[in-house]
């Protein structure tokens, strides 16, 4: 493959990217308009210096970009792509790894991205916009928590001022609207609440569906050591940021980015590129501080050189643009550090001089480190200083202090007068960490949060109550549950005790990814207490067990209500459980359940009755509600196969998305049945699970009878036609797997048909005759389906 790349900008960041990109086997020749001094950085790489990344050098970019067969544009900063450069390479059929000048906005306007956020729901501080200049201030009189002010347009990442007192509030509101110190950015003015805490920064690479994020960096804005003076571009950086641990990276890859992903696609708005997130780490958790919808600088120098070497930039960017991101892959070092450390012009962020001569000495360059420019130009063949950020150094290692010390290992090979850094870089990083090494370690610290767990306890008590019946009042907290046969009816010295133990499946796995959790409580009580009943037996008591990484409330909340439905819906009581927080043991958002039934039948009443039955006996089809709990790993390759998502409108019932007809949990069919049971009209019953009619109906069958069931005497639900016309399933596969719309079987002698039949209506359930038993001959299955073809 020849790829041809067209790199737009003149930045520390541009000329990283270019770095990186040069690297892969795919690419041909990278072409950088304008680019700095030190971009052109090989043979393929040719510097245009002709051009600007300015709107009206857009037609000759592009006419350049059909001469040089460019099959991808990267734009480096945001004005372009606010400016509507994206558009111009779609419009001709050339893949751009940024957003439209649409999408742009989520930069180009603060007061539209505050909306946004409010609108989905996404965390960020309070706030109120404004573009009329006395209805700010007015507003400022009128607040007394401390605030920051906002330019609403671009602004070079300097448009943000943080005053102190209501006096300096004034003149920097002043200043951004009265005296346009930003220029049209200050049209209209953000006034939000002041956040205290670290933060971070996101670089999130987006198709518009898929998303990868680098590791979380954290910047240095301001000029002087200790984060004190002007506002700049950025003095340096370095990642990942200790502080953003797995769970809090997880917290905010939850509550902030896919929402903000997700979000922006439902607005019209799809994101195809960088999003570059501000977060800020406040007591109250993660929040958003900004959008940006570029690379950041220096973070693009600081988190590229942690990108596996076995990552291919070049094919990222580009299945980014053609929205398949999910097609290639995207790996980060395991262990290693990185930090960049950014040298200014004397002066900086206000007045400084130009065109002072830069040496670097590359012989005394660590290994591992690299130095990335900015503000250089050659001119006449001198390297020199053209910008107030003119050039960085970047190192990667095995620990955080180990990189920032080779990053100013590596600043000494840089020379030229007035050149100034800050030498406290990623200083907050060593502060935290030697406050963390005087704090105690508690249980969870660890990952374990007893108050939560306790709290959850609270939460279901109300709900585990309602399940009480005779023999157990339901209540929960304790160490076990007790049960009294003789208060349930049950005469002891005749009675025997049967329990079933099962669990969900890979159904979880789809409640994990929709975020449906309270049917698959139902769906594990049902999946007992079904296998109880089958023996003749009344469920009596359930037990659960909820196991997981890190205890979410809600979900597990939502699962044991699910769980007490079930009990409730089954008459049996929920009298205890185990919820096992485990960190580590299950991926992040994932858990893992089992459930517990024991129920009660008189010795002479348990099913099934093998010895009674005969030739000619009537099998009874009770219909099922669906699913239920077995194939699915079936079920999400078929559904992975023909590429529908879980929020799509159900293709075999419009009224529910596909997750939602798909988690139909498994009918119960405990109080349907027992009134049956007690007339004493059963022979038998079959719980149709895993294995179908065909495999399920024998087991409750002697075996020289075999069980002819006719398929033509009920009509298969839409949902097992569309899998089996989806996935092409053979119709003996089908059978074997799913319960075809049939979800138990009652074998009974023809005079009871029509008073079950009876029972059955007035418990408001479809039943049919499907078949008979007949005699069994030698090698044949205990099972056979007639008229089974041409289902779907």
């Amino acid at each position: 493959m020849s790829l041809n790349i067209l790199v737009l900008g003149n930045g520390g960041r541009e000329h990283a990217l270019v770095w990186k990109l040069s690297q892969s086997k795919s690419v041909d020749k990278i072409f950088v308009a304008p680019g700095n001094g030190g971009t052109q950085v090989n043979g393929n790489v040719i510097n245009v210096p002709q051009f600007s990344t300015d709107a009206k050098d857009f037609e000759n970019l592009k006419q350049f970009a059909i001469e040089k067969k460019i099959g991808l544009v990267v734009p480096g900063p945001e004005q372009p792509l606010v400016d509507g450069i994206s558009d111009v390479f779609n419009n001709i059929g050339i893949p751009v790894f940024g957003p439209s000048s649409k999408a742009a906005i989520f930069e180009g306007s603060k007061t539209f991205s505050k909306d946004f956020m409010f609108k989905h729901n996404i965390p960020t501080a309070r706030y109120a916009n404004f573009s009329n200049y006395e209805d700010a201030k007015n507003y400022l009189s009128e607040i007394h928590h401390k605030i920051v002010l906002k330019a609403d347009g671009i602004a070079a990442g300097k448009g943000v001022l943080i005053p102190n007192t209501q006096k300096e509030a004034q003149e920097a509101l002043k200043t951004i609207m009265v005296e346009r110190q930003f220029g049209t950015a200050g049209d209209s003015v953000v006034i939000e609440e002041f956040l205290e805490g670290d933060e971070i920064s996101i670089l999130t690479i987006s198709d518009g569906y898929t998303f990868y994020n680098f590791p979380p960096a954290q910047d240095h804005k301001r000029i002087g050591e200790n984060d004190t003076g002007l506002n700049t571009g950025g003095m340096g950086a370095y990642a990942p940021a200790p502080i953003a641990t797995p769970k809090l990276l997880k917290q905010i890859n939850d509550t902030i980015i896919k929402p903000s992903i997700d979000g922006m696609r439902k607005d019209r708005l799809p994101f195809i590129g960088m999003l570059f997130t501000g977060v800020i780490l406040t007591s109250d958790g993660p929040k958003v501080l900004e959008y940006n919808v570029r690379f950041g600088d220096p973070e693009t120098q600081t988190v590229l050189p942690l990108l596996s070497d076995d990552t291919d930039l070049a094919q990222v960017l580009l299945a980014a643009a053609e929205h398949r991101l999910d097609s290639v892959d995207f790996k980060i070092k395991e262990g290693r550090y990185a930090t960049t450390v950014v040298v200014a012009a004397d002066g900086y962020p206000e007045l400084y001089e130009k065109g002072e001569e830069i040496t670097v000495d590359f012989a005394k360059l660590p290994k591992d480190s690299y130095v990335f420019h900015a503000g250089t130009k050659l001119d006449n063949g001198k390297l020199v200083t053209s910008g107030g950020r003119v050039i960085a150094c970047s190192a990667v290692d095995q620990s955080l202090r180990a990189s920032v010390d080779k990053a100013y290992e590596g600043i000494n090979s840089i020379k030229f007068d007035g050149m100034y850094y800050r030498k406290d870089i990623a200083h907050r990083a060593f502060k935290n960490e030697e406050q963390h090494k005087a704090t105690s370690i508690t249980y969870a610290d660890a990952g374990v949060s007893v108050d939560n767990g306790n709290l959850f306890v609270e939460k279901i008590k109300a709900k585990v109550k309602s399940t009480r019946r005779p023999g157990a009042d339901s209540d929960i907290g304790g160490f076990g549950g007790l049960f009294d046969l003789k208060q349930a009816g049950y005469d002891t010295e005749d009675t025997l005790l049967v329990a079933a133990t099962d669990g969900v499946g890979t159904k979880l796995i789809i409640a994990q990814e929709t975020g449906i959790h309270d049917t698959v409580g139902i769906d594990l009580v049902a999946m007992n207490v079904n296998d109880l009943v089958v023996q003749g037996a009344e469920p009596l008591l359930f037990l659960d067990y909820f196991a997981t990484g890190a205890l979410d409330i809600k979900v597990a909340s939502d699962f044991v209500s699910g769980v007490a439905d079930g009990c409730v819906r089954s008459g049996c009581a929920l009298v205890g459980g185990e919820t096992s927080e485990m960190p580590g043991m299950y991926p992040p958002g994932h858990y893992d359940t089992n459930g517990t039934a024991v129920g009660a039948v008189n010795k002479g009443e348990i099913l099934p009755k093998i010895n009674d039955m005969t030739e000619g006996n009537v099998l009874l089809g009770v219909s099922s509600d669906g699913l239920h709990s077995n194939g699915f790993s079936l079920v999400r390759r078929i559904i992975s196969h023909v590429g529908l998502e879980w929020s799509a409108t159900c293709p075999w019932d419009s009224s529910k998305t596909l997750g939602e007809a798909t988690l139909v949990p498994t009918k119960l069919y405990v109080k349907p049945l027992l009134p049956i049971i007690k007339e004493k009209l059963l022979l038998g019953l079959a719980h149709i699970t895993g294995g179908g009619l065909v495999e399920n109906i024998p087991r409750a069958l002697p075996g020289h009878l075999q069980a002819d069931v006719d398929m033509s005497t009920w009509t298969v639900p839409e949902v097992f036609k569309w899998f089996g016309k989806a996935g092409n399933i053979p119709v003996d596969d089908i059978l074997k797997t799913f319960n075809m719309g049939i979800g138990m079987v009652l074998i009974v002698k023809k005079e009871n048909v029509s008073r079950i039949k009876e029972i059955l209506k007035d418990k408001n359930e479809d039943v049919y005759e499907i078949g008979s038993l007949v005699p069994r001959k030698e090698n044949e299955p205990g099972c056979i389906v007639r008229n089974a073809t041409g289902l779907y």
